[in-house]
């Protein structure tokens, strides 16, 4: 394979955090290296798991521990580990949605809601909520049905993640996430919706800095497997997009 993710020293910042290590008792993972290759394919292709090419061996097996990693929260584990920067001046809040294939409906247990995956006019869609610190790379996100509001899963992004500064749109003004900020020691940068008797002072400089949530969610949908959802679980489909997370912030 011409095409591979990892640089060495990419590898090396991973490594550490993946299971089945030689130093771990127990089975130890074969040719783990290759294992997150193969998921890292599948995800930038968009391809079925099927077409997985023999280079990384039987697609099969490279599911299924795809999906025991998933279940296991290594993954997230690894995405927690590589965005964990202290520089968390600006905290920009936005979401996107996402068109899911056909063949995402009719996940074994749970209705269509438990998955994170909405029927609207335009089909079946899933809603990404994702905070982003100041450069532009993603530190927590979450997952509802398309045609879930931004306003309810705001306080949940921010909880927990310092900031000077929290940036979000028009869809996102609330007293309650206003407070939630101030709380925080933050600063609310957010326009005022036109309902407003009251307005609050808005400072269009900073506000020009959103877009780089905007730039965020671009470069994850250039990974196709996030841009169309095919996972049939909300967990594997967070996974995805932890995957690609991951390789944005080893960029």
């Amino acid at each position: 394979m011409d095409r591979l993710v990892l640089s060495d020293s990419a590898w090396e910042r991973m490594a550490p955090l993946i299971i089945g290590r030689p130093d771990q008792k127990g089975s130890t993972g074969r040719d783990n290296r290759m294992f997150v290759e193969a998921v890292l394919w599948i995800v930038r292709t968009g391809s079925p798991w099927r077409d997985l090419p023999e280079v990384f061996g039987d697609w099969n097996s490279a599911f299924r521990r795809f999906s025991r990693w998933s279940a296991k929260g290594v993954w997230w584990r690894i995405f927690e580990a590589m965005s964990d920067d202290p520089d968390f001046e600006y905290l920009i809040i936005d979401s996107t949605v996402v068109r899911a294939h056909q063949h995402a409906a009719g996940a074994k247990k749970g209705g269509p809601e438990d998955q994170a995956i909405g029927r609207s006019r335009g089909g079946l869609s899933t809603k990404i909520h994702m905070a982003v610190r100041g450069l532009g790379c993603p530190v927590r996100f979450t997952l509802t049905a398309g045609q879930k509001g931004d306003a309810p899963q705001a306080a949940g992004l921010v909880d927990g993640l310092p900031a000077k500064i929290v940036m979000a749109d028009t869809a996102y003004d609330s007293d309650a996430l206003r407070q939630t900020i101030a709380d925080k020691g933050a600063t609310a940068v957010i326009p005022n919706n036109p309902s407003r008797t009251f307005k609050h002072p808005l400072d269009k400089h900073l506000y020009a800095q959103r877009h780089l949530v905007e730039c965020c969610f671009s470069k994850l949908k250039q990974f196709r497997r996030v841009a169309t959802r095919f996972e049939k679980t909300a967990r594997n489909y967070r996974a995805v997009i932890t995957l690609a997370a991951i390789a944005l912030w080893l960029r």
